[in-house]
C-alpha cells in the first residue's frame, strides 16, 4: 500500500484576542471533519489573530491552548497543527505545536518575526528549524513571514512537506501566491499554506488563498473562501519524482551562520 496522509486546512476568520471564542469555533470545525483525514492545520495565531498586544491575554491562555490542542488531537484522532500567543518565562513567544493523536509534542517559534508590524519588538525569535517525521512523511513547519526567506525552507534534509500557518493579509497577497507555489518547486516537496479569512482587530483584511501545492508546484487545493480545503499527499509521488528529475542532488552545500 502506498504512503498517503490526509489533511485538511482550516481557513476561517478570527475571533480578535478572544481565545476561548476561537477554540470553541475551531472545535466545531473540527468535529465536522472526516474520520480520514490525519492532519488538521489551523492559522498562525489561532486563538487570537495577529496581535502586537500579547500582554491582553491572560496568562493561563498559554497552557489553556495547548491543553485544548490535546484534548482535540485525543479525542479526534488527528494530529493538529498551528501556531498560537505563548507566554515563558517572562517572554512571549509566536510558537508553533504539532500534536499527534497519540500526545506527541513538537515545537517550533518563529524565526523571521515581522518587523514591518513592530513583531520584533514584543516576540522573542526562534533559532531553530524543526523536523518531524508522522505517518512516514518528515514535515518541516514554518509561520507565515519565514516564507519571505528561502535559505531558511532550504531542503537540505530531504524532508517531504513544508507547512506555512499564516496571517498573510490582503495588499500582499500575490507574494503569498508566488511564494508558496516556489517554495514547493525549489525544494521539491508538498507545500501547504493556511491563511486566515476577514477583519482583525487594527482593519487588516485576510483573503485566504490557502492552498496545497505537489513537488512540481501542480495545485492540489486552493480557495479564498471560508471553508475547509482537502488534500492527500502521497509518497509515492515524492519519491519517483525526485528520482526521476533528482533536482535536489545538484543543490549547493552550505551551512547557515548566526
Amino acid at each position: 500500500m502506498p504512503k498517503t496522509l490526509n489533511i485538511a486546512l482550516i481557513q476561517t476568520d478570527l475571533y480578535w484576542e478572544d481565545p476561548v471564542s476561537n477554540r470553541k469555533m475551531f472545535e466545531e470545525k473540527i468535529a465536522a471533519i472526516p474520520n480520514s483525514v490525519d492532519l488538521v492545520v489551523l492559522p498562525e495565531m489561532f486563538t487570537t489573530g495577529f496581535t502586537m498586544r500579547p500582554e491582553k491575554i491572560a496568562l493561563s491562555e498559554s497552557e489553556g491552548s495547548l491543553n485544548w490542542m490535546k484534548q482535540i488531537a485525543h479525542q479526534q484522532n488527528k494530529a493538529l497543527v498551528g501556531s498560537m500567543i505563548f507566554q515563558e518565562n517572562e517572554k512571549f513567544f509566536n510558537r508553533l505545536y504539532f500534536i499527534s493523536p497519540q500526545a506527541d509534542v513538537e515545537v517550533y517559534d518563529k524565526k523571521h518575526t515581522f518587523t514591518l508590524a513592530g513583531e520584533d519588538e514584543v516576540y522573542e525569535a526562534g533559532r531553530k528549524k524543526l523536523l518531524f517525521e508522522y505517518k512516514g512523511f518528515k514535515i518541516c513547519p514554518m509561520i507565515c513571514y519565514d516564507l519571505r526567506f528561502p535559505v531558511w525552507s532550504r531542503n537540505a534534509e530531504d524532508y517531504d512537506v513544508l507547512i506555512y500557518v499564516a496571517n498573510w493579509p490582503k495588499k500582499r497577497i500575490n507574494a503569498w501566491d508566488t511564494l508558496l507555489k516556489a517554495r514547493a518547486i525549489e525544494n521539491m516537496a508538498y507545500c501547504i499554506g493556511v491563511n486566515r479569512t476577514g477583519l482583525d482587530g487594527v482593519d487588516f483584511e485576510y483573503p485566504g488563498h490557502s492552498a496545497v501545492y505537489d513537488v512540481l508546484g501542480e495545485p492540489l487545493a486552493f480557495s479564498n473562501d471560508e471553508e475547509i480545503l482537502y488534500a492527500t499527499l502521497n509518497k509515492e509521488h515524492i519519491d519517483s519524482t525526485r528520482k526521476k528529475l533528482r533536482f535536489l542532488e545538484d543543490r549547493d552545500r552550505f551551512s547557515l551562520i548566526e
